[in-house]
């Protein structure tokens, strides 16, 4: 063998190209061989096996090793430091010293819970069967009567709970739901009007967003459905257009909870970016940096949840053109009143289809829109950008079955009334009532700036005004206000409330109460050093101080174990 490879070396170089590479290759070889079989001397069989069979073992383990190296770094849907911080609380909670001690905790917290649930619900008593007979209708009517008289707080006055429409359209809505109680748009050659309704509410939501002549989209039930068919579009298009498996979105941390609950669904990583402190609007310089490769939709809000503050959708839209990659405005909140305020004289920066690189907009009729609940629109700069939203199922035995949107059938009641309430207020109605909600806003923002002991959050102009304080717990002014049957949000990272302005705000006095409330609270707090936050307030500060956010999640999937309770309350044990 050794006089083999000497020949071989020898001849090498004076070959061509492809007959050099072959003999290397058997060189390679020859040297390999000659290299085991020295190894191998004065080993027995048994041995020889035994020892490549440990030698692939070891190998094998390796490869493994590797790989599940790069599945975590790289291959996961939730970024490594917070599955390194999971990881870690994971362990941390199963050490044999805390476990029992971080169950006891958990316990009480959730006794807490339930105590705070119970007060609502004190002295209610369930039906959990079926009667045995159905009950007549003036006895049903009363039990209906005595189930809407449940709740304290007066909702056509309380903030972003309900978006009242005056009392004549829901007079209207009544009739219409009478009329289209049992339609369903997934049969529109029975309901063909439904499908017509549909239709023009779509359209007429295009043209208020300046869509262009291949603009379109589609119902969906709310405005978190219109976030997730939006995320299950970009999915699809990045996975056919450009070949993305491990899509991923990035949004402000400031956007709305629905894109992680997308994410979620649909196996997308989600990547949080900050937002200016000052201007509470989403940096566009930390958003250029999150975009990798495999991102398929940049998200802006207009205007965001938390502070009301409007992004800078022409800012973002440029990165979008730039990267290629998807442009989503989140204007599920205040898209309604968005759209007619340059009409009411106001002016706002550009966010609509007028801004080149935005390809998609949510927004919800059923807010500032005036709609009952489950109304809301989902709108895309082109119809083949629409068709990723689609499914279609061609093989079924039960025939072709083709959906637009996640749900099948769906109350097409909704569709009719949504239609009803565009038609009945028209552009003149939305633009009266924009005018009397922004101006509301903006009072309720400079009045709150001049209440001592609390400030505003960036520069809030359309519908949304959010408040902390650096003097007090903000939740403990948060449950005084809701003594006074105000319903408020309560927000964190950072603590904070903040305040929906609806058209029942806007009526005569009711502003300047709030505010006059909020000033009486805040004086009241700020005379007790020692104020306490008790109730909601102080479960919801005490959340926000748990480092291990999985304990925080157990706490509210109890919370909505308490929502489907049907114990009996008592004053003693709460739930």
């Amino acid at each position: 063998m050794d006089e083999a490879l000497d020949t071989i070396s020898l001849m090498i170089p004076r070959r061509l190209k492809w007959e050099e590479f072959y003999l290397r290759a058997v060189y390679l070889q020859l040297l390999l061989e000659r290299k085991v079989r020295r190894m191998c001397r004065g080993l027995e069989a048994w041995q020889i096996v035994t020892n490549t069979a440990l030698c692939m073992f070891v190998l094998w383990l390796c490869v493994e090793v590797l790989r599940w190296i790069v599945w975590w770094l790289f291959m996961q849907d939730e970024g490594i430091v917070f599955r390194s911080k999971k990881t870690f609380f994971k362990i941390f909670r199963k050490l044999p010293f805390l476990e029992e001690k971080i169950k006891t905790e958990l316990n009480i917290k959730k006794a807490e819970l339930e105590r705070e649930v119970g007060k609502q619900r004190m002295g209610e008593i369930y039906t959990t069967k079926l009667p045995k007979t159905g009950l007549p209708k003036d006895q049903l009517l009363q039990r209906i009567i005595e189930y809407q008289q449940l709740g304290k707080i007066s909702w056509d006055m309380g903030s972003g709970v309900v978006y009242h429409g005056g009392n004549d359209l829901t007079e209207i809505q009544t009739q219409v739901f009478n009329k289209f109680l049992w339609s369903n748009p997934l049969h529109p050659d029975v309901f063909p009007g439904v499908r017509k309704m549909e239709a023009e509410v779509v359209q007429m939501c295009v043209n208020l967003f300046n869509g262009g002549s291949d603009a379109c989209g589609t119902m969906t039930a709310s405005g978190t459905n219109s976030i997730l068919m939006a995320c299950k579009s970009y999915r699809d298009w990045g996975r056919d257009v450009k070949g993305i498996t491990k899509p991923e979105i990035v949004v402000s941390e400031s956007a709305h909870a629905a894109f992680e609950k997308a994410a979620e669904y649909f196996r997308m990583k989600l990547i949080k970016v900050p937002v200016n402190q000052k201007k509470r609007s989403v940096s566009i310089k930390a958003m250029r940096k999150a975009i990798t490769r495999n991102t398929v939709l940049l998200v802006g809000s207009a205007p965001e949840f938390p502070s009301g503050i409007i992004d800078n959708i022409e800012e973002i839209a440029k990165l979008g053109k730039r990267y290629n990659i998807g442009v989503h405005v989140d204007a599920c909140l205040g898209g309604f009143v968005l759209g007619f305020m340059k009409s009411a004289g106001f002016k706002l920066p550009p966010y609509d289809f007028s801004v080149d690189g935005v390809t998609s907009i949510s927004a919800d009729a059923h807010k500032y829109g005036c709609a009952p609940k489950g109304s809301s629109v989902i709108l895309y700069h082109t119809k083949s950008l629409r068709h990723y939203q689609y499914h279609t199922s061609t093989e079924w035995t039960g025939g072709i079955y083709a959906t637009a949107t996640m749900s099948g059938s769906r109350p097409g009641v909704l569709v009719a009334q949504c239609w009803t309430t565009m038609m009945h207020l028209g552009k003149s109605g939305y633009v009266d009532a924009t005018k009397r909600i922004v101006k509301t806003t903006r009072a309720i923002r400079d009045g709150l700036r001049q209440t001592k002991g609390v400030f505003v959050f960036g520069e809030p102009e359309v519908c949304v005004v959010a408040f902390g304080s650096n003097d007090f717990d903000i939740f403990a002014l948060g449950d005084e206000l809701s003594s006074r049957k105000w319903k408020l949000n309560a927000l964190q990272f950072p603590s904070s409330l903040h305040i929906c302005v609806t058209l029942p705000m806007t009526k005569s006095g009711v502003a300047e109460r709030f505010l006059r409330d909020v000033r009486e609270c805040s004086n009241k707090i700020l005379r007790n050093p020692e104020w306490k936050t008790t109730g909601a307030g102080a479960i919801y500060g005490m959340a926000q101080k748990i480092p291990d956010r999985s304990m925080v999640k157990e706490l509210a999937s109890h919370y909505l174990d308490c929502l489907y309770s049907t114990k009996c309350q008592s004053a003693e044990n709460g739930i």
